[in-house]
């Protein structure tokens, strides 16, 4: 979901030799996923690897709404920030509250919450994405439940 197409964006060149077997790995990997260069993929998983090195615990996993940052075992970052902003507690107590819904330790909390301060447009995108496919799936099902009844 934050993704950048990489492969349009403007970029500076970077001659880099890679060790063969690891550059045939790289190409068929983007072969693989659709509409994906080996270029596009290099960054991609350069930048993924400086933002898991940037916040340890960090993770970055496909479903159904896309790539998106998530705790390592654990829930999506988006999660954890919705849940923050729903609630009334603030500060630490606000940590221990998270910690409990999502049954994670409050330091792993906290790492979401400053992935969170180094990228929250991605971030908030994914909560509003989030809360529309709600308000769909709720309409729809409201719809079912009057065609039932």
């Amino acid at each position: 979901m934050y993704y950048v197409d990489y492969s349009v964006v403007m970029s500076s060149p970077l001659s880099i030799r890679f060790d063969a077997a690891l550059l045939a790995r790289l190409r068929r990997r983007a072969q693989s996923a659709t509409g994906s260069s080996t270029s596009a993929l290099a960054q991609r998983l350069i930048d993924e690897g400086l933002r898991m090195a940037d916040h340890p615990g960090v993770i970055f996993k496909d479903g159904p709404s896309g790539r998106r940052a998530a705790l390592a075992y654990g829930p999506d970052i988006w999660e954890i920030i919705k849940y923050l902003r729903e609630i009334d507690d603030r500060g630490p107590a606000a940590l221990d509250a998270a910690a409990e819904a999502f049954a994670a330790d409050p330091g792993r909390i906290a790492t979401a919450v400053s992935y969170y301060g180094d990228y929250p447009a991605e971030i908030t995108a994914e909560i509003t994405a989030a809360d529309e496919a709600s308000l769909r799936a709720e309409r729809a099902w409201r719809v079912r439940q009057q065609l039932i009844a």
